[in-house]
């Protein structure tokens, strides 16, 4: 006997859960439930109300703030459940009325239909990873945003650093020499260093969190081999792999380039065809970091010390793949500035192809190991 099948919309909130079902012959009834509060007791008791002697349900839910712990409880009941990017969505354009309750019920409607398309879901342990890596991130904002403040106070009274780099130690010895006639704005200035250091030191203690948390991750060997390649070191390949999970689950680079929003938007129509800026879409955190490490490859294609210490324990494969990707593209971004296109096209440009040899390395690096 065959199973029926209930799908089941959830609009998740902080305290409430809006809940509709979609029967699942094709035009069927779909209904709305109504709300149950947003705890676990709560949602056994509706799983329990839902099911019934061969009954199976599928459940989908928007991904949010509340993240994925519904998701992993709903799993943890022996319930299929996806979740959606809310970009992703499925609009109307001339709807303009937006409900807990329709959206709950769209939803349902749309699961049934196949319309939606699921995102990847993190463990536990992956999702820790992933925290830790943001929260990283948002110190060094802090201490970026630190370093401007200072720097905005000293010209402000026409302070000004005749050295050649800030923030080094002659910076700081300059910065200790500097008075102002006012008590209180000497206070200001003081404290204003005071939480530049109390940002770097903060982000210390993250990147030194990160290197413990990365050796006793179970993606800790594709973290190693993504650092054969030029610009990505150990936070840019822990970040890249913790936004983005196992790169080998696309089946090849473009589809990777397209998660992380680094290929071109496309509007054609007939025998029009136009191309416009990069999507943006997926991965802003992942998307940044390549951006970031692809200025390495402004500069020609050479194997400083530093960068031959950090691979010489990874395979020979590997190793060439780093090699061939820094010869490839240092000679990329000399051509492409060559014709005169704007530093960001070809920044961009680069990090758009620096992930496929990410991608490259990853589906080489042992399955049993690194997934």
């Amino acid at each position: 006997m065959t199973e029926a099948v209930k799908y089941i919309g959830l609009d998740v909130h902080k305290g409430t859960i809006a809940v509709a079902v979609a029967d699942g012959e094709r035009g069927g009834e779909v209904r709305y439930v109504g709300t149950v509060p947003n705890e676990d007791d709560a949602v056994r008791k509706l799983v329990k109300r839902l099911t019934g002697a061969g009954t199976k349900l599928q459940v989908c839910y928007e991904a949010g703030p509340c993240g994925y712990g519904l998701h992993r409880l709903l799993t943890g009941l022996g319930q299929s459940c996806i979740v959606i990017a809310p970009s992703m969505m499925p609009r109307r354009p001339g709807d303009h009325v937006k409900t807990d309750r329709r959206d709950a019920m769209t939803l349902a409607r749309l699961l049934r239909a196949g319309e939606l398309t699921a995102i990847w879901v993190p463990d536990e342990a992956h999702e820790a990873v992933r925290d830790l890596i943001r929260a990283r991130r948002s110190a060094k904002e802090d201490a970026t945003g630190a370093k401007q403040t200072v720097k905005s106070f000293l010209l402000r009274h026409d302070r000004r650093y005749g050295g050649k780099g800030t923030w080094t130690k002659m910076y700081w010895r300059w910065l200790s020499e500097q008075r102002f006639d006012f008590p209180h704005q000497q206070l200001a200035f003081e404290e204003m260093q005071r939480r530049v250091l109390e940002a770097q030191a903060r982000v210390g203690r993250l990147e030194a969190a990160l290197g413990e948390a990365v050796e006793g991750w179970r993606f800790a060997p594709l973290v190693r081999n993504l650092q054969a390649l030029r610009g990505i070191q150990l936070v840019s390949a822990a970040t890249l792999v913790a936004e983005v999970g196992d790169l080998t689950r696309f089946d090849n680079p473009k589809q990777l380039m397209a998660y992380v929003g680094l290929v071109p938007s496309e509007y054609s129509s007939g025998a029009r065809k136009q191309r416009g800026r990069i999507t943006r879409a997926g991965n802003g955190q992942a998307r940044t970091m390549l951006v970031e490490a692809g200025w390495a490859y402004r500069l020609p294609a050479r194997e400083e010390r530093r960068y031959r210490e950090r691979v010489a324990d990874l395979p020979d494969e590997v190793q060439a793949i780093g090699w061939k990707a820094q010869v490839r593209l240092c000679q990329r971004f000399r051509r492409l500035a060559a014709t005169g296109k704007p530093q960001p096209k070809v920044i961009t440009a680069i990090a758009r192809e620096l992930i496929g040899y990410a991608w490259d390395i990853a589906r080489r690096v042992s399955p049993a190991v690194a997934t």
